[in-house]
């Protein structure tokens, strides 16, 4: 069993365990529930900002802690500050050492789309994240089966989030597609063995259908990839451990926009 089936085991168990704690009704009354999502789209589109989704994390199975001591509002609120397209918050506790307080916190102090990042297997998760605050939610190819992703997706856009289909190559992507996509990420680690090359976004660019905007996600610490990735056609970059192994995460994305 590799790192991914582990995952995917203990999200179950998770989300059962949630779904016996916090019912469907209980989530539904919170005050999050009610707000308007902000959009995806036009913030990746929107000219006067960078196209990065810059990302909050705290550790993962392939690299251990890579940041412990970082507060999400400060981190959050200074990647906004810096030209952030959106913000990506960890919510998996067990392997990413995320909690559902991370995007609760960052979604109060900032006015630009947070996604939830994270295992997304159950239509109850979906609604956790509306609750929670999210506005995008993601759905990963390799761990979903093309129903799956079709049904989830249709009742994240009945709920106002943004829905993000994560691809690693182009049979998820075929596979996978569906009307009530917004975004298609090609995710250039392997989430099997955590292999990372950003070739796999350049292969997949003219596969993605034009309706969709596309993102490349992981492996991105260059400002020249940023500008290669463009001129095939990417609108948005997801950057998290480029930022987050430095000791002022927000800091390091400053720098990194200037060469911009």
């Amino acid at each position: 069993m590799n790192i991914l089936d582990q995952i995917v085991c203990t999200k179950r168990v998770e989300i059962a365990l949630a779904r016996s704690k916090k019912p469907v009704e209980t989530l539904e009354k919170s005050e999050a529930f009610e707000r308007t999502c902000y959009s995806l789209r036009e913030f990746l589109l929107d000219s006067t900002r960078t196209g990065i989704i810059a990302e909050f994390k705290r550790q993962s199975p392939s690299k251990g802690i890579i940041n412990d001591w970082s507060s999400v509002v400060k981190v959050s609120t200074g990647y906004a500050r810096a030209g952030a397209s959106a913000l990506s918050i960890l919510t998996d506790q067990h392997y990413f050492g995320g909690h559902h307080q991370d995007l609760i916190d960052a979604r109060r102090a900032n006015d630009i789309p947070v996604l939830r990042k994270d295992f997304i297997l159950d239509e109850y998760q979906i609604i956790e994240a509306k609750a929670i605050g999210a506005d995008i939610i993601l759905l990963i190819a390799s761990i979903l089966s093309p129903r799956e992703v079709q049904n989830l997706a249709r009742l994240a856009k009945s709920l106002g989030l943004s829905v993000l289909l994560e691809v690693h190559n182009l049979t998820e992507l075929e596979r996978s597609i569906c009307d009530d996509l917004d975004v298609i990420g090609v995710n250039n680690r392997n989430l099997e063995d955590f292999s990372v090359s950003v070739q796999h976004s350049y292969e997949l660019a003219d596969q993605i259908p034009d309706q969709f905007l596309k993102i490349a996600e992981s492996g991105i610490s260059r400002v020249e990839t940023i500008r290669s990735l463009k001129e095939v056609g990417f609108h948005g970059f997801l950057i998290g451990e480029n930022f987050m192994k430095n000791k002022i995460p927000h800091q390091a994305m400053r720098d990194f926009v200037k060469s911009l």
